[in-house]
């Protein structure tokens, strides 16, 4: 009896001392590892606290087995304690992209909250990348950017950003934009460049499923990013979290033969993290001759040896295989066939990429005012690509440093002076070959060919042989004057050179002209002007003026004329840059109690010295070459207005989330006077088409997109989202075959989308975690195109599954510590 009672006492004491043990926390944003201060802790269904300065927190571990972190533009957290003596360090996920920190600021504001910034800029958290499939970055880019289209040549190949109406070169001699390359915006990826030092950016290269974070700056960004005449983007891997080690799997099935498989392994501590990821991606198709797949792997490094100094590194591999079905002409669109393009087929058309990437980013902090960023990076790129042209090889090895200085400088009590002041440079080595295709002679039906059944044609002689160097290289700074009552102006310049220098290997012995061509251009000033002014620390206004540039890039600058007997070299020396001038204001802010969030933003973006292409014809029928020219002027005019409000914002309610939103823009962009393209393949057909004050092709009048999330305290979410697109212009071509010239333009129809998604994710303990997911792309079933090939007619449609798309998968997630 007496061993009883003194178990009990004992036992007594034990539950007692356990219940006086305080439990400690901190609590920071998983992306920038800042603390976050009154953040709530919510323990036994009602009782909390709030994080302090620090981000830290205590309570007595007795009252609960089970905490609720949640923070206004956060994800909430649930965390189950195993033991009382450990210290949580628990990292929040940005739900809200008003309040958070912006990594691609265009301004030196202190301050990088969106409410600081002069600028339009959308970013996109991991609750919006992840609101479709997650692996294709057009769905979130169509769902929540307004201003910004992005289309897509393949399944998951060809990506552009198409940005307040720029994102597209010229188009050989057919025309006003580019259909096979993204120019005149620049991307980064972990501050490593992915825009090559031609100013081209390939994206097929790029794991979408493993970025944590995006931001777009729209209108130009030439002040802090050389060549942009249209904008910039950033992407950010995900990171390891801090004081955790996990391994996760991610499952996702789809019809048209998708699949996809991610294994990331990730651990980190107060100064140093790993997170590696291999992902692997394929897809059937909808259509003949329209399959993918993809290999990824990604590996990201971070340490912080001292509080002065840390290093972030990141080292990317992929290998990436996209089959092109080709265009569809109008008539193949019109009959809703959908055999593709049997030029392309025959021809084994397709896209494959093999790209080797690496950099690192040092950041020094000199002093409490004075820090140095350093990057250096370097690409290996690798494609062979076949289309209805021929067969092209192309190497390129491109490297280059970022440095810049952060200056921050106290004036007085009210006043204060932040910089930023540096330069990019980058080298790009690169060689292309091209080729022609004919029949293969093993095939028991040459001249002709059957999809399935003839084999493909093959390599046969050599057409071309370049190789080419190119070096950009860009000077900045910008400064912001803080005055009292949140009011600032920001000021800056960019200074942007470019050379390129040319060798055409394939120039035959007898030829007159020199293989070897330089040109350099130069002389591309970029200022930037801001006024930015914050009522009552929940909304901004501001006023803006900006200019960027974007070069030539290597086969613009050069002319070969193939005359009889020799063929001749001419240096199109003639050739601009093409520079943008934009005036924008705007508004942004987070009011109701932090319920409503918006952006607006009124532009008028004029882009000068816009590229076109002349053709030249000979006698006998064709077209003997193309050269560029600067033509007019493009005037673009735009409103574009963001919308989201939490009717529902609450953790512990079952219902915990209700967040409907809306996106809008309203393109009126026109070709200026004088703007005209010349076409045709012999002197009798020569065509003038006079574009002068027409829509800029390509462009929607009006696109939007509404939608809503749903969540709840038990783990179930769902969302859906209305889109919806005007028609827009493809392309003009003379219809009449004799008489006086007749020419025809052609339309799109405007479509509709609705996309949705159901889900549960839970942690099941406090070491795991799974989310499973089910969710249906174009519902309804819409005809739609995913791109449209402007002024090349015939051809002119690439088309997105006519069915709807369906997609289901689970994600699992083990915390090893």
């Amino acid at each position: 009896m007496k061993r009883i009672l003194l178990f009990a006492i004992l036992a007594c004491t034990t539950l007692y001392s356990y219940s006086q043990k305080t439990l400690k926390g901190k609590v920071t944003d998983i992306n920038s590892k800042t603390p976050l201060s009154g953040a709530t802790i919510l323990f036994g269904g009602k009782g909390g606290v709030k994080t302090d300065k620090d981000g830290m927190f205590s309570i007595d571990c007795g009252k609960t087995n089970k905490i609720v972190v949640s923070f206004v533009g956060y994800e909430p957290a649930t965390v189950n304690i195993q033991n009382c003596d450990d210290e949580l360090s628990i990292s929040l996920v940005p739900s809200s992209e008003y309040l958070n920190n912006v990594d691609l600021a265009s301004t030196s504001a202190q301050n990088k909250t969106l409410l600081n910034q002069p600028v339009s800029i959308t970013k996109l958290t991991l609750a919006d990348l992840n609101r479709g499939q997650g692996i294709f970055l057009q769905e979130a880019i169509e769902t929540s950017v307004p201003g910004v289209q992005m289309n897509r040549r393949t399944v998951s190949g060809g990506q552009q950003f198409n940005i307040r109406g720029y994102g597209n070169g010229a188009r050989g001699t057919n025309g006003v934009n580019s259909n096979f390359d993204g120019q005149g915006y620049k991307v980064y990826i972990n501050n490593i460049p992915l825009t090559d030092a031609e100013g081209i950016t390939t994206l097929d290269d790029i794991d979408f499923a493993s970025l944590g974070n995006v931001e777009i700056l729209k209108g130009p960004a030439g002040t802090l990013y050389g060549q942009a005449i249209s904008g910039a983007v950033s992407f950010k891997t995900l990171k390891p979290e801090n004081g955790r080690t996990s391994i996760s799997q991610d499952i996702m099935f789809g019809n048209y033969g998708l699949q996809r498989f991610t294994t990331r392994f990730s651990t980190g501590n107060e100064r140093s993290g790993i997170l590696l990821n291999y992902g692997k991606q394929k897809s059937d198709g909808f259509s003949i001759h329209n399959s993918s797949h993809k290999d990824f792997a990604n590996l990201v490094l971070m340490s912080q040896p001292n509080e002065k100094q840390n290093f972030s590194s990141y080292v990317g591999f992929t290998d990436s295989y996209d089959e092109r079905l080709g265009e569809l002409t109008i008539q193949q669109w019109a009959n809703k066939d959908y055999s593709g393009n049997p030029e392309y087929i025959k021809r084994n058309a397709h896209s494959h990429v093999v790209t080797y990437r690496a950099g690192v980013t040092h950041t020094y902090n000199f002093t409490k005012g004075f820090s140095n960023t350093s990057t250096v990076f370097g690409t290996g790129f690798r494609s062979d690509v076949s289309s209805a042209g021929g067969w092209t090889d192309k190497t390129t090895v491109n490297y280059g440093f970022r440095i810049s200085f952060q200056t921050k400088v106290s004036v007085g009590d009210n006043l204060g002076l932040n910089g930023i002041t540096g330069m990019e440079i980058q080298r790009q080595n690169a060689q292309t070959v091209g080729y022609n295709m004919k029949a293969n002679p093993n095939d028991p039906n040459p001249g002709s060919y059957t999809y399935g059944v003839s084999p493909y044609w093959v390599i046969n002689a050599n057409t071309s042989n370049i190789a080419y160097t190119t070096q950009p290289t860009s000077f900045f700074t910008e400064w912001t004057l803080a005055f009292p009552k949140d009011l600032s102006f920001s000021a800056g310049i960019g200074y942007s050179s470019q050379k390129i220098s040319l060798d055409d290997r394939f120039r035959a012995i007898t030829t007159t002209y020199a293989g070897h061509f330089d040109t350099s251009y130069k002389g591309m000033w970029s200022p930037h002007l801001a006024l930015n002014k914050i009522f009552s620390k929940q909304a901004s206004v501001y006023a803006s003026y900006s200019k960027g540039y974007k070069a030539p890039v290597s086969s613009y600058f050069f002319i070969v004329v193939p005359t009889t007997p020799n063929p001749t070299g001419i240096v199109n020396s003639n050739i601009k840059p093409e520079f943008g001038d934009q005036f924008e204001v705007g508004s942004k802010g987070l009011l109701l109690n932090d319920r409503l969030n918006y952006q607006l933003a009124l532009f008028s973006f004029n882009i000068h010295n816009k590229m076109t292409a002349v053709s030249v014809p000979l006698n006998a029928g064709t077209t003997a070459y193309s050269y560029m020219v600067n033509g007019s002027t493009q005037k673009h005019k735009g409103v574009e207005a963001s919308l989201k409000y939490a009717v529902v914002n609450n953790p512990n309610s079952v219902i915990s989330n209700v967040t409907p939103f809306i996106n809008f823009t309203y393109s009126d962009f026109k070709y200026g006077a004088g703007f005209r393209i010349v076409t045709g393949a012999t002197v009798a057909g020569r065509d003038t088409i006079d574009y002068s004050g027409k829509n800029v092709y390509g462009v929607p009048k009006i696109m939007n997109a509404l939608g809503v999330d749903v969540a709840t305290r038990f783990g179930l979410y769902a969302n859906l989202v209305h889109i919806y697109k005007d028609g827009m212009t493809i392309g003009t071509k003379k219809t009449s075959t004799s008489g006086p010239k007749v020419f025809t333009t052609y339309y799109t129809t405007s479509y509709n989308l609705l996309n949705g998604k159901i889900g549960f994710k839970k942690n099941l303990s406090s070491r795991f975690f799974m989310d499973i997911f089910f969710g249906v792309n174009n519902i309804g079933g819409t005809r739609y195109p995913i791109m449209i090939f402007v002024n090349q007619l015939d051809d002119a449609y690439i088309p997105a599954p006519p069915k709807a798309v369906i997609y289901g998968g689970v994600n699992l997630k083990f915390n090893i510590k």
